[in-house]
């Protein structure tokens, strides 16, 4: 098993102690996790979905889907009914698609967990693919619910809730995942782009694609920097805080041991995306090719690199109406294909991470 890199003096003089049973139910304040006053718990998770910021986000996302309809004069009466009348075996395949992604995530992400050596204590095991898929359903459902993507931190409280493991650690693991993620999206978007619309890109489409190259470089040259300048950054970083800043650096940094396994994985999950919006644009007829289908998938994830509402609510969907018109899919047709893929990706998780939620939280205390 690859170990973590070894922590200097620094580090050493603050080092945290090891994680107890009583992490359980709190946190212990050496890993800087959340406690249930200041940080992530079952309780707090509710009380972030009425904070007037979410309530806003929720306002600016109903704002935006009204745009959409006025913007391109949509009858919203006749979407809903395209809606009603999509296949439902293609609409099963949608959701099988989607779902089916949880089990490569979960895969992916306990590769990224044991790559940085992060395990629960006593030399126990982390949790198998179902524990971890349900917690990944349950990062996607705060997600959903809450902006900023505040279910990433969600995903390491119930890991360490669940396993005992290190809070910032497990960060760091997740930012990593972050990093592959917007790295292989961009590849995949540019790829798909060139397919499907050859040598005559659209003056938006190249612009989109542009900026998915650059952050993907930016993000990239920064972890770069992180690696060769990792003992450089650490005195840099305030003594108070610093053994935080180590655990969530080693996270990160650890994650990388198993890259041919974790690139794979990565592709295999953005492909699932665009295979999901395939199924939902076949159910109502809309005609559009399976590459066509994974820019488009690949465009909307692209809309929620800026967590300003719940999981993209309202961007998301401008951007799979406007960029489906550009394969010369009717306006209405358009519309019910974007409100029936955030029917699959967006409320049923909540219905079912609002189920999983009230089981796991009496399972798991």
């Amino acid at each position: 098993m690859r170990t973590s890199p070894r922590l200097d003096e620094t580090h050493q003089e603050h080092a945290p102690a090891p994680i107890t049973a009583a992490d359980l139910n709190g946190a212990t304040p050496g890993d800087g996790a959340p406690t249930d006053d200041n940080g992530w718990s079952d309780v707090s998770l509710l009380r972030r979905v009425l904070r007037p910021q979410t309530l806003v986000s929720f306002g600016l996302a109903a704002a935006i889907v009204a745009f959409m309809l006025t913007r391109f004069d949509l009858n919203l009466r006749a979407v809903l009914s395209e809606m009603r009348h999509a296949n439902p075996l293609y609409l099963g395949l949608a959701f099988a698609s989607y779902y089916g992604a949880f089990g490569f995530r979960a895969a992916r992400w306990r590769s990224l967990l044991e790559s940085a050596d992060i395990r629960p204590p006593d030399g126990q095991s982390l949790p198998g693919l179902p524990g971890l898929s349900a917690i990944f359903v349950l990062s996607w459902f705060a997600n959903c619910i809450v902006p900023a993507k505040l279910g990433d931190a969600y995903r390491g409280f119930l890991l360490k809730q669940r396993a005992r493991t290190s809070f910032s650690g497990t960060l760091g693991t997740i930012f990593a995942e972050r990093l592959v993620d917007l790295a292989t999206l961009a590849a995949l978007l540019v790829g798909s782009g060139f397919i499907v619309f050859g040598s005559r890109l659209p003056r938006n489409i190249t612009s989109w694609m542009l900026f998915a190259s650059g952050l993907a470089v930016v993000v990239v040259t920064g972890l770069l920097i992180i690696m060769r300048f990792r003992h450089l950054l650490r005195r840099l970083v305030p003594t108070r805080i610093r053994h935080h800043y180590v655990r969530v650096e080693e996270g990160v940094i650890g994650s990388f041991g198993s890259v041919p396994t974790v690139l794979g994985l990565t592709a295999i999950i953005w492909l699932l995306e665009g295979v999901r919006l395939y199924f939902v644009s076949m159910s109502v007829g809309a005609g559009i090719s399976l590459a066509a289908a994974l820019f488009v998938a690949l465009l909307a994830s692209l809309l929620t690199v800026v967590p300003v509402t719940p999981a993209g609510l309202g961007f998301v969907e401008l951007g799979i109406v406007g960029a489906l018109t550009l394969f010369g899919v009717f306006h209405q047709t358009a519309a019910s294909v974007a409100l029936l893929d955030r029917v699959v990706a967006y409320w049923s998780v909540i219905a079912v991470g609002a189920v999983l939620y009230l089981i796991t939280r009496w399972r798991w205390r």
